[in-house]
């Protein structure tokens, strides 16, 4: 069915803007940038897991959280963390391990997704929660205590979930002899 005159003229506008409309929310809504607008750095990085996904439990208030987390264990791959990732689940993370308990400090250099960066005790303990770190920044996100573990997950999370310091890590990593 044709339809002409000033009716199709303003059907033939509003369908433009809808369609416009929509290809703009999809370009917003896509967590995945394009190769051109990635880190040159992010083009050449192995994005592949480091470990099999583990469970990881977070207790504090009457609440046990659960999580699946890959394992950051070797320098080079703390190093490169969760840069050039794009996606994550609300029920996934990346847990970093370190051989020492120490100030920890973590920034964003190439780091797509926003993420809340908790720093662990020895005896997994939550020492500090940096919140809402931003993508692609490198100030410096100190743990302000010691820390043998940091746990990165999306960023709102530790908020929408609830956590805070003290609340306890359920991981093997924080039960060694």
């Amino acid at each position: 069915m044709k339809i002409s005159g000033k009716r199709g003229l303003i059907i033939a506008g509003v369908a433009a803007i809808a369609i416009a409309g929509g290809a703009a929310f999809a370009m917003q809504a896509n967590l995945s940038p394009s190769a051109s607008d990635m880190p040159a750095d992010c083009l050449s990085m192995n994005l592949k897991p480091y470990s099999v996904r583990q469970p990881l439990d977070i207790k504090g208030d009457a609440k046990t959280l659960h999580f699946k987390v890959e394992i950051a264990r070797t320098a080079s791959q703390r190093e490169q963390g969760l840069m050039c990732r794009t996606g994550l689940s609300d029920d996934y993370g990346m847990l970093f391990e370190f051989g020492d308990s120490a100030e920890r400090t973590f920034w964003m250099e190439n780091t797509l997704s926003a993420l809340d960066i908790i720093y662990i005790a020895p005896d997994g303990r939550i020492v500090s929660i940096q919140k809402y770190a931003k993508p692609l920044d490198r100030t410096p996100l100190p743990s302000y205590g010691d820390a043998s573990g940091v746990l990165e997950i999306n960023a709102g999370l530790s908020d929408k979930l609830g956590l805070a310091p003290g609340d306890m890590v359920d991981h093997p990593f924080f039960h060694k002899p």
